[in-house]
């Protein structure tokens, strides 16, 4: 059997040729020629299977380590399999050297720490679905789709959920924008929207399909990732202790309140706890709401609101030319807005909410002083400390010849999971609710092509939603500052994200380890970062800055209102505003606050 093979040359340099002669006793025979780094226990470097007869194999050698190598000849007869023990009758090993090369130039690749993969992950791709699923673009589709708008593509997928919620009637009808009922009907659509995209759940929408799983494959770090996988992962996350399963960090919740957990199907424990909620939160997420307010989206509608009905706004009134005609949609849905304006949200009472949730207060004349009765004091110094060590930890990720430490980021994780926690009372499931509803009806509005008969507007910026240039041309006209409300629009988007993912994570769990926080900050890299220079471009204030002296750092934990109104004032005031105060005779517009048409108090 030693004939079987032979290698002429046992010693060689990296580059040559090895030729491998294979001259076997039976020609009828089928064999294998494996060649591994080391022995048969390594790295299987070349193969060449399904040899018939006498051979002559080569083998380049270009590329390869120096050290020994194995050539191992495995014979199969017909019938039989390939033995797995050392009877020679069966195979045959010969061992060779490869040295280095004189004078061949080496490259060296040096790659980031790496890190195991987590179950979490999966909430963080279906907290990036539910997201997007309600943004304006897929929104403004399924209102048009319910007006049965003709010359606006459906979305397939939502007139499927359409149909499976909606009655017939409705369907069938022909809705209309006209008449005293069209805000009614935006109202229930909107409504109906929500509601058909709550709950943690991973869906393959028409929008965006390719470009979500590419970004999905790039941030995961998975070459190949497919929706039913990345369903099948959020299944194996979800604590299944119900008919439908429900997030871990609930479950933990529910589980301190009740030694033990019945079925929600249970009578008893429906009474105590509300299965939709349990089971489907909603993932949306207030900061989304305090940002377009901030933005001004809430004040340019309620402008536009008070010269509807023929109030002049200061002496020199920019909106003296609105007027709309009765023969446009426009008209119907301006007056069903303002007609409901004792049943939508006052500025004061998401006032609180916002200084409930994130400790963060609006400045105004329509905000008095807040007397709070509980506040997240803490959260903007907590989560801006969050977001320092987390671009801190991208630095160091970065640098391929540092090991990054994450163990900071997961306890400042911790901190930030428990101040939303303990936040999350009282009007939590209702208020970003009915808040995100609205604010999504006034985007609707101000995105009606009616709007830029008299708004005008830039045509060539490049906004991201339609509704964005009606915004930005109040703000111009008001004088509200000139930070362009995209800027806000993608502080309310990533914020949101990013804030959803600390509180519906399981980030309390003692078994949770550094590799949770490292695949967090890799995972929401891109809205982290956009979060950070959406931030610096707003107020003015860098959170990156490499500072551990708060006195060095002014602003970093100032309430973003306060650091928009001195960059307003520093802009020297503009025009004069609806909701300005006097000062030394001069207009002095304030940000962050609605128009005095708000005046039901809580």
């Amino acid at each position: 059997m030693e004939k079987v093979i032979t290698l002429p040359k046992a010693n060689l340099t990296e580059g040559e040729i090895l030729q491998i002669v294979i001259a076997p006793e039976n020609d009828k025979h089928k064999f294998d020629i494996k060649i591994y780094k080391g022995d048969t226990t390594n790295e299987l470097i070349e193969e060449f299977t399904g040899l018939v007869g006498a051979q002559n194999q080569l083998f380049d050698t270009s590329g390869q380590v120096a050290g020994d190598y194995m050539v191992r000849y495995e014979r199969h007869t017909t019938g039989a399999k390939t033995a797995k023990s050392t009877d020679s009758n069966w195979f045959v090993e010969k061992s060779f050297k490869i040295a280095a090369s004189q004078g061949a130039e080496k490259s060296v690749t040096l790659q980031r720490t790496g890190g195991d993969a987590t179950a979490d992950q999966a909430l963080w791709v279906a907290i990036r679905n539910r997201t997007s699923a309600l943004g304006f673009e897929r929104y403004q589709q399924f209102v048009d789709s319910v007006f049965k708008k003709p010359e606006v593509p459906k979305a397939p997928d939502l007139d499927k959920k359409l149909s499976r919620h909606m009655s017939t009637a409705i369907q069938a009808s022909s809705l209309s924008l006209q008449g005293s009922y069209a805000y009614s009907v935006l109202k229930f659509a909107t409504q109906a929207f929500l509601t058909l995209e709550a709950g943690v759940a991973i869906t393959d929408t028409d929008v965006e399909t390719t470009d979500s799983l590419l970004s999905e494959r790039s941030r995961l770090g998975e070459s190949s990732v497919t929706y039913p996988a990345l369903q099948e992962r959020l299944k194996q996350y979800l604590t299944d202790t119900a008919p439908n399963a429900t997030l871990p960090y609930l479950d933990r919740i529910v589980g301190a309140l009740f030694k033990d957990t019945p079925s929600v199907d249970d009578a008893s424990y429906a009474g105590e706890i509300l299965a939709n909620r349990f089971t489907e939160p909603s993932l949306i997420e207030l900061i989304w709401s305090y940002w377009h307010e901030e933005g001004m989206l809430a004040q340019t509608m309620n402008t536009i609101a008070l010269r509807f009905q023929n109030q002049r706004l200061g002496t020199r009134d920019p909106l003296a030319d609105l007027e709309v005609s009765p023969l446009l949609p426009l008209s119907s849905l301006i007056w069903g807005y303002i007609q409901d304006e004792h049943n939508r949200l006052t500025v004061r009472r998401r006032a609180f909410e916002y200084d409930h949730h994130y400790g963060l207060k609006l400045v105004g004349r329509a905000i008095p002083e807040l007397n709070s009765a509980d506040c997240r004091s803490k959260f903007i110094e907590s989560f801006h400390n969050l977001l320092y060590r987390t671009a801190m930890f991208y630095r160091e990720d970065a640098d391929t010849t540092v090991v990054s430490d994450s163990f900071p980021l997961l306890n400042a994780l911790k901190d930030v999971h428990l101040l939303l926690a303990e936040g999350m009372h009282n009007q939590y499931g209702d208020l970003p609710w009915t808040s995100r509803a609205e604010m999504l009806t006034e985007q609707y509005i101000l995105a009606r092509p009616e709007m830029r008969e008299f708004l005008r507007g830039r045509q060539m910026v490049p906004y991201q939603e339609s509704w964005m240039g009606a915004v930005d041309a109040m703000k111009k006209l008001q004088g509200w500052g000139d930070t362009t409300i995209t800027h806000f629009n993608e502080l309310a988007v990533d914020g949101e994200r990013i804030l959803l993912s600390i509180r519906f994570g399981d980030w309390s769990d003692l078994n949770n380890s550094s590799d949770h926080a490292r695949n967090w900050a890799r995972y929401w890299k891109p809205e982290i970062q956009r979060y950070l220079y959406g931030y610096l471009a707003v107020t003015g204030v860098d959170l990156m800055a490499d500072t551990n002296d708060s006195r060095k750092a002014p602003g970093r934990y100032a309430q973003p209102s306060q650091l928009l109104q001195q960059r307003l004032e520093a802009q020297g005031g503009g025009l004069s505003s609806a909701g300005g105060t006097e000062r030394k005779g001069r207009a002095v517009p304030v940000v962050a606050k609605q128009p005095v048409i708000q005046t039901k108090s809580v």
